[in-house]
Protein backbone atom coordinates (compact mmCIF):
# COMPACT_ATOMS: atom_id res chain seq x y z
CA UNK A 1 0.00 0.00 0.00
CA UNK A 2 1.35 2.92 -0.82
CA UNK A 3 0.95 6.72 -0.23
CA UNK A 4 2.78 9.91 -1.75
CA UNK A 5 3.61 12.33 1.70
CA UNK A 6 4.05 15.76 2.06
CA UNK A 7 5.73 16.58 5.39
CA UNK A 8 4.21 19.55 7.02
CA UNK A 9 6.22 22.34 8.51
CA UNK A 10 4.91 23.39 11.96
CA UNK A 11 5.69 25.81 14.61
CA UNK A 12 9.58 26.29 15.91
CA UNK A 13 11.14 23.58 17.42
CA UNK A 14 12.01 25.84 20.41
CA UNK A 15 8.78 25.15 21.91
CA UNK A 16 7.84 24.18 25.11
CA UNK A 17 7.84 19.80 26.10
CA UNK A 18 4.36 20.10 26.93
CA UNK A 19 3.57 21.64 23.22
CA UNK A 20 6.26 19.38 21.71
CA UNK A 21 4.46 16.50 23.39
CA UNK A 22 1.25 17.26 22.21
CA UNK A 23 2.58 17.62 18.88
CA UNK A 24 4.23 14.27 18.81
CA UNK A 25 1.27 12.58 19.85
CA UNK A 26 -1.42 14.41 17.37
CA UNK A 27 1.47 14.41 14.63
CA UNK A 28 1.27 11.82 12.10
CA UNK A 29 5.00 9.59 12.27
CA UNK A 30 5.19 10.65 8.37
CA UNK A 31 5.40 14.39 9.51
CA UNK A 32 8.35 16.10 11.11
CA UNK A 33 7.23 18.98 13.22
CA UNK A 34 10.42 21.36 12.70
CA UNK A 35 10.90 25.18 11.12
CA UNK A 36 13.63 25.38 8.19
CA UNK A 37 16.20 27.15 10.38
CA UNK A 38 15.95 25.15 13.37
CA UNK A 39 17.62 22.03 11.33
CA UNK A 40 21.06 23.14 12.02
CA UNK A 41 20.07 22.73 15.98
CA UNK A 42 20.53 18.33 15.14
CA UNK A 43 23.49 18.50 13.48
CA UNK A 44 26.08 17.42 16.48
CA UNK A 45 23.41 15.00 17.44
CA UNK A 46 25.59 11.50 18.31
CA UNK A 47 25.32 8.43 20.20
CA UNK A 48 24.42 9.39 23.79
CA UNK A 49 22.66 13.24 23.02
CA UNK A 50 19.32 13.74 24.63
CA UNK A 51 17.61 16.60 22.47
CA UNK A 52 14.18 17.76 22.28
CA UNK A 53 12.59 16.60 19.20
CA UNK A 54 14.79 13.37 18.10
CA UNK A 55 12.07 11.39 18.96
CA UNK A 56 9.78 12.16 15.96
CA UNK A 57 12.99 11.56 13.48
CA UNK A 58 12.88 8.08 15.43
CA UNK A 59 8.88 7.67 14.35
CA UNK A 60 9.90 8.59 11.07
CA UNK A 61 12.54 6.03 10.32
CA UNK A 62 9.91 3.30 11.89
CA UNK A 63 7.07 4.10 9.82
CA UNK A 64 9.06 4.09 6.66
CA UNK A 65 10.92 0.67 7.35
CA UNK A 66 14.71 1.50 8.72
CA UNK A 67 14.39 0.92 12.07
CA UNK A 68 12.99 -2.14 13.99
CA UNK A 69 9.50 -0.82 16.48
CA UNK A 70 10.48 0.88 19.77
CA UNK A 71 7.31 -0.84 21.39
CA UNK A 72 5.83 2.69 20.80
CA UNK A 73 7.91 4.41 23.05
CA UNK A 74 10.15 7.06 21.16
CA UNK A 75 12.30 8.96 23.59
CA UNK A 76 14.45 11.83 22.25
CA UNK A 77 17.59 10.25 22.92
CA UNK A 78 20.03 9.74 19.99
CA UNK A 79 20.67 5.84 20.13
CA UNK A 80 22.72 3.33 18.29
CA UNK A 81 19.46 1.82 16.90
CA UNK A 82 19.04 5.26 15.49
CA UNK A 83 22.37 5.59 13.88
CA UNK A 84 21.73 2.53 12.28
CA UNK A 85 18.48 3.63 10.58
CA UNK A 86 19.93 6.85 9.52
CA UNK A 87 22.92 5.19 7.70
CA UNK A 88 20.20 2.84 6.05
CA UNK A 89 18.20 5.90 5.23
CA UNK A 90 20.86 7.87 3.47
CA UNK A 91 21.85 5.00 1.41
CA UNK A 92 18.43 3.89 0.21
CA UNK A 93 17.31 7.55 -0.70
CA UNK A 94 21.19 8.65 -2.28
CA UNK A 95 22.37 10.74 0.56
CA UNK A 96 26.13 11.21 2.18
CA UNK A 97 26.15 8.88 4.67
CA UNK A 98 26.69 10.73 7.80
CA UNK A 99 24.90 8.34 10.42
CA UNK A 100 23.74 12.16 11.33
CA UNK A 101 20.49 14.58 11.23
CA UNK A 102 22.74 16.73 8.58
CA UNK A 103 20.96 19.18 7.06
CA UNK A 104 20.66 17.31 3.62
CA UNK A 105 19.15 14.39 5.33
CA UNK A 106 16.67 16.38 7.25
CA UNK A 107 15.27 18.20 4.33
CA UNK A 108 15.04 14.79 2.63
CA UNK A 109 12.43 13.83 5.26
CA UNK A 110 10.99 17.18 4.94
CA UNK A 111 9.79 16.94 1.32
CA UNK A 112 7.16 15.28 -0.26
CA UNK A 113 7.23 11.03 -0.46
CA UNK A 114 5.55 8.21 -1.09
CA UNK A 115 4.55 6.24 2.22
CA UNK A 116 5.94 2.49 1.59
CA UNK A 117 8.68 1.35 3.59
CA UNK A 118 11.36 2.21 1.80
CA UNK A 119 13.08 -1.40 3.00
CA UNK A 120 12.55 -3.63 5.52
CA UNK A 121 14.36 -5.64 7.99
CA UNK A 122 13.81 -8.93 6.14
CA UNK A 123 15.55 -7.43 2.35
CA UNK A 124 15.22 -11.65 1.78
CA UNK A 125 11.78 -10.89 1.34
CA UNK A 126 12.30 -8.07 -1.72
CA UNK A 127 14.10 -9.10 -5.19
CA UNK A 128 16.48 -5.94 -4.69
CA UNK A 129 18.38 -5.06 -8.61
CA UNK A 130 20.74 -2.40 -8.87
CA UNK A 131 18.56 0.34 -8.44
CA UNK A 132 14.68 -0.51 -8.80
CA UNK A 133 12.77 -2.90 -6.22
CA UNK A 134 9.98 -5.13 -6.39
CA UNK A 135 7.30 -5.91 -4.05
CA UNK A 136 7.69 -8.82 -1.88
CA UNK A 137 6.68 -12.12 -4.14
CA UNK A 138 7.45 -10.13 -7.03
CA UNK A 139 3.75 -9.89 -7.81
CA UNK A 140 2.80 -8.78 -11.39
CA UNK A 141 -0.71 -9.18 -13.67
CA UNK A 142 -0.51 -12.52 -14.19
CA UNK A 143 -2.47 -12.84 -17.79
CA UNK A 144 -0.76 -14.22 -20.77
CA UNK A 145 1.12 -10.89 -22.75
CA UNK A 146 -0.25 -9.05 -24.28
CA UNK A 147 -2.31 -7.98 -21.95
CA UNK A 148 -5.02 -5.14 -21.71
CA UNK A 149 -5.79 -4.00 -18.63
CA UNK A 150 -9.43 -1.73 -18.18
CA UNK A 151 -9.62 1.39 -15.66
CA UNK A 152 -12.41 3.44 -14.51
CA UNK A 153 -13.04 6.42 -12.09
CA UNK A 154 -15.15 6.61 -9.81
CA UNK A 155 -18.55 8.16 -10.30
CA UNK A 156 -18.92 9.41 -6.50
CA UNK A 157 -15.36 9.72 -5.79
CA UNK A 158 -14.21 12.58 -7.64
CA UNK A 159 -12.77 16.40 -7.24
CA UNK A 160 -14.22 19.75 -9.43
CA UNK A 161 -11.09 21.72 -8.86
CA UNK A 162 -10.32 20.20 -12.26
CA UNK A 163 -12.34 19.20 -14.68
CA UNK A 164 -12.77 15.28 -16.03
CA UNK A 165 -11.32 15.79 -18.82
CA UNK A 166 -7.97 17.35 -17.32
CA UNK A 167 -8.01 14.15 -15.21
CA UNK A 168 -8.80 11.74 -17.84
CA UNK A 169 -5.86 13.29 -20.05
CA UNK A 170 -3.34 13.33 -17.19
CA UNK A 171 -4.10 9.21 -16.46
CA UNK A 172 -4.23 8.72 -20.21
CA UNK A 173 -0.62 10.45 -20.75
CA UNK A 174 0.72 8.51 -17.41
CA UNK A 175 -0.78 5.13 -18.94
CA UNK A 176 0.54 6.17 -22.12
CA UNK A 177 4.46 6.18 -20.63
CA UNK A 178 3.87 2.34 -19.30
CA UNK A 179 2.48 0.98 -21.88
CA UNK A 180 4.76 2.17 -24.67
CA UNK A 181 7.60 -0.23 -23.01
CA UNK A 182 5.85 -3.07 -21.54
CA UNK A 183 3.55 -5.47 -24.24
CA UNK A 184 0.68 -4.13 -21.68
CA UNK A 185 -2.12 -1.51 -22.70
CA UNK A 186 -4.87 0.39 -21.05
CA UNK A 187 -7.95 0.84 -22.01
CA UNK A 188 -10.86 3.38 -20.46
CA UNK A 189 -13.69 1.10 -18.93
CA UNK A 190 -17.42 2.38 -18.60
CA UNK A 191 -18.18 0.15 -15.84
CA UNK A 192 -16.48 1.00 -12.56
CA UNK A 193 -17.61 -1.84 -11.23
CA UNK A 194 -15.71 -4.29 -13.11
CA UNK A 195 -12.42 -2.26 -14.18
CA UNK A 196 -9.37 -3.40 -13.01
CA UNK A 197 -7.62 -0.56 -12.18
CA UNK A 198 -10.26 1.82 -9.85
CA UNK A 199 -8.94 5.31 -9.61
CA UNK A 200 -11.07 7.81 -7.08
CA UNK A 201 -10.19 10.96 -5.05
CA UNK A 202 -11.27 10.22 -1.40
CA UNK A 203 -11.22 12.45 1.98
CA UNK A 204 -10.14 11.13 5.42
CA UNK A 205 -10.77 7.68 6.25
CA UNK A 206 -12.10 5.83 3.38
CA UNK A 207 -12.26 2.11 4.64
CA UNK A 208 -9.20 0.85 3.49
CA UNK A 209 -6.99 1.33 6.97
CA UNK A 210 -4.93 4.01 5.47
CA UNK A 211 -7.00 7.21 6.01
CA UNK A 212 -5.82 10.73 4.56
CA UNK A 213 -5.08 13.23 6.47
CA UNK A 214 -6.35 16.23 4.57
CA UNK A 215 -3.97 19.50 2.96
CA UNK A 216 0.00 18.79 2.68
CA UNK A 217 -0.56 15.08 4.28
CA UNK A 218 -1.03 11.90 2.54
CA UNK A 219 -1.53 12.61 -1.59
CA UNK A 220 -2.01 8.94 -2.58
CA UNK A 221 -1.51 5.47 -2.34
CA UNK A 222 -1.93 2.36 -4.54
CA UNK A 223 -2.04 -1.89 -3.90
CA UNK A 224 0.32 -3.82 -6.20
CA UNK A 225 -1.15 -7.04 -8.39
CA UNK A 226 -3.40 -7.64 -8.74
CA UNK A 227 -5.50 -5.59 -6.66
CA UNK A 228 -5.94 -2.48 -9.03
CA UNK A 229 -7.05 0.12 -6.43
CA UNK A 230 -5.51 4.13 -6.85
CA UNK A 231 -6.66 6.38 -4.29
CA UNK A 232 -6.01 10.15 -4.66
CA UNK A 233 -6.35 12.94 -1.50
CA UNK A 234 -9.28 14.83 -2.92
CA UNK A 235 -8.47 17.56 -0.19
CA UNK A 236 -4.99 18.37 -2.15
CA UNK A 237 -4.30 21.08 -4.60
CA UNK A 238 -4.02 18.84 -7.97
CA UNK A 239 -2.67 20.77 -11.23
CA UNK A 240 -2.63 19.19 -14.68
CA UNK A 241 -0.92 22.99 -15.42
CA UNK A 242 1.62 24.98 -12.77
CA UNK A 243 0.82 28.20 -15.17
CA UNK A 244 -2.87 28.05 -14.51
CA UNK A 245 -2.86 26.43 -10.74
CA UNK A 246 -0.65 28.81 -9.14
CA UNK A 247 -0.57 27.52 -5.60
CA UNK A 248 2.88 26.65 -4.06
CA UNK A 249 1.24 24.03 -2.71
CA UNK A 250 -0.10 22.39 -6.18
CA UNK A 251 0.58 18.93 -6.73
CA UNK A 252 1.34 17.66 -10.59
CA UNK A 253 -1.39 14.78 -11.36
CA UNK A 254 0.38 13.46 -13.80
CA UNK A 255 3.24 12.55 -12.05
CA UNK A 256 1.63 10.75 -9.25
CA UNK A 257 -0.93 9.30 -11.38
CA UNK A 258 2.67 7.71 -13.42
CA UNK A 259 4.11 6.82 -9.86
CA UNK A 260 1.02 5.37 -8.99
CA UNK A 261 0.45 3.01 -11.72
CA UNK A 262 4.44 1.83 -11.59
CA UNK A 263 3.06 0.47 -8.12
CA UNK A 264 0.07 -0.91 -10.06
CA UNK A 265 1.83 -2.39 -12.18
CA UNK A 266 4.11 -4.46 -9.24
CA UNK A 267 7.08 -1.91 -8.93
CA UNK A 268 8.18 -0.72 -5.50
CA UNK A 269 10.56 2.25 -4.96
CA UNK A 270 14.00 3.02 -6.94
CA UNK A 271 17.07 4.68 -5.68
CA UNK A 272 17.69 6.59 -9.23
CA UNK A 273 16.56 10.21 -7.99
CA UNK A 274 15.77 10.76 -11.57
CA UNK A 275 13.07 7.54 -11.58
CA UNK A 276 9.67 8.28 -11.58
CA UNK A 277 9.39 5.31 -9.32
CA UNK A 278 11.79 7.50 -6.63
CA UNK A 279 10.02 7.90 -3.51
CA UNK A 280 10.41 11.94 -3.24
CA UNK A 281 8.43 14.36 -5.01
CA UNK A 282 8.17 18.38 -4.33
CA UNK A 283 5.42 20.72 -4.76
CA UNK A 284 5.08 22.53 -7.97
CA UNK A 285 7.86 20.25 -9.55
CA UNK A 286 6.94 17.50 -12.73
CA UNK A 287 8.25 14.09 -13.11
CA UNK A 288 6.63 11.95 -15.53
CA UNK A 289 8.79 10.83 -17.87
CA UNK A 290 9.96 7.27 -17.45
CA UNK A 291 14.07 6.97 -16.67
CA UNK A 292 15.86 3.99 -17.62
CA UNK A 293 15.46 2.63 -14.73
CA UNK A 294 11.78 2.28 -14.55
CA UNK A 295 12.12 0.57 -17.63
CA UNK A 296 14.39 -2.08 -16.59
CA UNK A 297 12.47 -2.12 -13.57
CA UNK A 298 9.02 -2.49 -15.90
CA UNK A 299 10.58 -4.64 -18.41
CA UNK A 300 11.88 -7.14 -16.05
CA UNK A 301 8.58 -8.09 -15.22
CA UNK A 302 6.37 -8.28 -18.51
CA UNK A 303 9.37 -8.09 -21.01
CA UNK A 304 9.55 -5.31 -23.77
CA UNK A 305 6.77 -4.14 -26.25
CA UNK A 306 7.27 -5.06 -29.89
CA UNK A 307 7.56 -1.40 -30.68
CA UNK A 308 9.61 -0.55 -28.04
CA UNK A 309 13.60 0.24 -29.48
CA UNK A 310 16.53 0.59 -27.85
CA UNK A 311 19.01 3.02 -28.04
CA UNK A 312 18.91 6.49 -28.68
CA UNK A 313 16.51 6.09 -31.70
CA UNK A 314 13.40 6.21 -28.56
CA UNK A 315 13.18 9.77 -27.23
CA UNK A 316 12.88 10.38 -30.90
CA UNK A 317 10.20 8.25 -31.36
CA UNK A 318 8.31 8.81 -28.22
CA UNK A 319 9.00 12.61 -27.21
CA UNK A 320 6.73 13.75 -29.89
CA UNK A 321 3.73 11.85 -27.61
CA UNK A 322 4.82 12.13 -24.18
CA UNK A 323 6.99 9.15 -24.21
CA UNK A 324 10.50 8.28 -21.81
CA UNK A 325 13.57 9.67 -20.92
CA UNK A 326 16.09 7.07 -22.63
CA UNK A 327 19.57 6.62 -24.08
CA UNK A 328 21.51 9.37 -25.53
CA UNK A 329 19.85 12.71 -27.30
CA UNK A 330 19.70 12.16 -31.27
CA UNK A 331 20.97 15.77 -31.65
CA UNK A 332 23.23 15.21 -29.27
CA UNK A 333 24.85 11.80 -31.65
CA UNK A 334 24.48 13.96 -34.63
CA UNK A 335 26.79 16.50 -32.93
CA UNK A 336 29.18 14.61 -32.48
CA UNK A 337 28.93 12.76 -35.76
CA UNK A 338 29.57 16.01 -37.49
CA UNK A 339 32.63 17.30 -35.06
CA UNK A 340 34.29 14.09 -35.61
CA UNK A 341 33.87 14.07 -39.10
CA UNK A 342 35.04 17.50 -39.56
CA UNK A 343 38.55 16.74 -37.25
CA UNK A 344 38.76 13.25 -39.30
CA UNK A 345 38.89 15.21 -42.53
CA UNK A 346 41.06 18.00 -41.34
CA UNK A 347 43.72 16.10 -39.89
CA UNK A 348 43.84 14.46 -43.27
CA UNK A 349 44.40 17.32 -44.91
CA UNK A 350 47.16 18.89 -42.60
CA UNK A 351 49.10 15.62 -42.92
Amino acid sequence: MFFFTLLFISPPHIVSRTILDHQAFTQPATKIAIKNHNIQSFINAGIGTKMLGIAQFKRYLTRFGYIPMYNNTFTDEFDDKFEVGLIRYQQRLGLQVTGKLDSNTVSQMMIPRCGVSDTTTHNNHHHITKHFMYFPGKPRWSRPMPRTLTYAFSPVNMIHSLSMLEIREAFQRAFFKWASVIPVSFVEAEDYGFAEIKIGFYIGDHGDGEPFDGVLGVLAHSFSPESGRLHLDAAETWAVDFGVTKSEMAVDLESVATHEIGHILGLSHSSVKEAVMYPSLRPRDKRANLNIDDIKGVQSLYGSNPKFRSGWLLESDLSANQGVQFGVKPLSLVASFIFFSFAHTLCACLS
